[in-house]
């Protein structure tokens, strides 16, 4: 990023809030605030702001003026130029009247936004910047609202480090961006904390959790940009609190997106992973001690967590009210088993000799793997513990007797309908093909299959229909036979 201008950053920021008062600009500025009042308050009499219909057709009308303004359509006549623009552009609107175009005209040239003569209506250069600004504002919210409650208040943050870089780094003050960017994130990251428990209980979360970790991941980018924008500034000195602050919240934030991620990741295998019947007590301290102070980016869910992923109504009887815990009970124990116990402990002999035990070293023959040998079978041995945590065992099988299929009916052979099967099936073809156990091809290089992809009822759909007809194929590495053994 280049530096800026000497010039520049040796003088203050340019801020209303600073300037003094008796300044001719600054009452130039706010005449200029007056007439913008002006213009809202007399609409609103006349009840042309009394609903948000009202209001659009409003700024459509401002939006006319100002193209003309611009230079992109011709010069505006009169009133009736205005009204019929309207209904070219937006169609014809009952409520959109003559006198209300008229009307408007005259509150624009009261308040000296435009200027009307006998031949054409033209824009003053208030009446420019006010529009400019009301049409910013009003594009900001919409995009604003087309979020979430997550993303919006990311999207602010965005907007905040766009805005500053706009206006700071040119020497005008945009009023403290930095600080509403960081208080925004921070906002940001107690709403993902208190909808974290409804992001993994909802099946569709997984994009819209990928969208906030990719904003999170760009506004960290953006925030390092501005704070290193801003350690050319002489008074950079005082923000060194604020940009302290502003790490800690990205880094938070980071790792609670990424945490909610693995986390659904998780979830989704959690139905299928297999059970030891043998505790180990070292591995069962840990899950205690991970789950108990669990970090943020971890994929190890709470005890809250899992038990509010219970109920997610995949049989019947499973979406019942009440929080369900799993227990226990032991069995009852016999009267043999009672007695047995008595008579020993009556008649135990404690062993007061010391006992000799002579231990046999046993010594085993060091194998040997000729060098030419040794990458394949380090290979094997990757691909074997990679196995360990994906299940690629159908996707094998069926390639195994198909040879080569599209990635659409690989899915729909070896999985489920649910959105979770089609996950993990996914995640075993990426091991298949990172392992060098298959290969994926276009479509168009396997057109002349004899495999069509099936056509089967699932909750779930690709995003685009031609993903679906990738070919995936068994390499000739691939073993034939049992491709358990190394």
């Amino acid at each position: 990023m280049e530096d800026m201008d000497p010039s520049t950053t040796a003088q203050p920021l340019i801020s209303i809030f600073q300037a003094d008062q008796h300044q001719p600009q600054l009452r130039q500025v706010m005449n200029d605030m007056t007439t913008l009042a002006g213009v809202i308050s007399e609409l609103s009499s006349k009840e042309y702001f009394q609903s948000p219909l009202h209001t659009l057709r409003f700024l459509r009308v401002l939006n006319i003026i100002h193209e003309e303004a611009l230079g992109l359509t011709s010069a505006i006549e009169n009133e009736h130029t205005i009204f019929y623009r309207y209904r070219h552009q937006y169609g014809n609107d009952p409520d959109m009247s003559l006198p209300f175009i008229q009307h408007l005209v005259y509150v624009l040239a009261k308040y000296n936004w435009i200027m009307k003569s006998a031949k054409r209506i033209h824009m003053r250069d208030v009446g420019k910047r006010m529009m400019d600004v009301l049409i910013r504002l009003a594009n900001d919210s919409l995009a604003y609202y087309m979020n979430d409650e997550v993303a919006r208040s990311l999207f602010q943050a965005k907007r905040d480090a766009e805005l500053s870089e706009a206006y700071d780094d040119k020497g005008i003050s945009g009023g403290n961006k930095l600080a509403s960017m960081i208080k925004n994130v921070e906002n940001a990251i107690e709403l993902l904390k208190e909808r974290q428990l409804e992001y993994l209980a909802d099946r569709n979360a997984l994009p819209q959790v990928q969208i906030i970790n990719e904003l999170m991941r760009e506004l960290e980018q953006k925030m390092q940009e501005r704070f290193e924008r801003f350690k050319t500034f002489e008074e950079g000195l005082p923000l060194a609190a604020l940009i302290q602050k502003g790490t800690e919240v990205m880094t938070e934030g980071t790792k609670i997106s990424v945490g909610t991620i693995n986390k659904i990741l998780k979830f989704s295998s959690l139905q299928q992973t297999g059970f030891n019947h043998v505790i180990h007590p070292e591995l069962f301290r840990r899950f205690i001690i991970q789950t108990f102070d669990n970090p943020a980016d971890s994929e190890i869910p709470d005890m809250h967590q899992i038990l509010s992923f219970m109920e997610q109504g995949n049989y019947p009887g499973e979406e019942m009210d009440g929080l369900w815990v799993p227990v226990k009970f032991a069995s009852p124990i016999s009267p043999q088993a009672i007695q047995s116990a008595i008579d020993y402990l009556e008649n135990y002999q404690p062993i007061t000799e010391e006992i000799d035990q002579l231990v046999q070293p046993e010594y085993h023959e060091p194998s040997e793997i000729p060098e030419s040998q040794l990458e394949q079978v380090m290979h094997e041995w990757s691909w074997q513990m990679t196995k360990q945590f994906i299940d690629t065992k159908k996707l094998e099988e069926y390639l195994l007797r198909v040879d080569e299929a599209s990635l659409d009916e690989l899915l729909a052979e070896t999985g489920g309908e649910t959105w979770s099967d089609a996950l993990n099936g996914l995640i075993g073809v990426a091991a298949l093909i990172g392992n060098r156990r298959a290969e994926i091809r276009p479509p168009e290089a396997a057109s002349d299959s004899p495999h069509p992809a099936p056509i089967q009822p699932r909750d779930w759909k690709w995003i685009d229909d031609e993903q679906g007809t990738f070919r995936i194929r068994r390499t000739p590495f691939a073993p034939t036979g049992n491709s358990g053994q190394p």
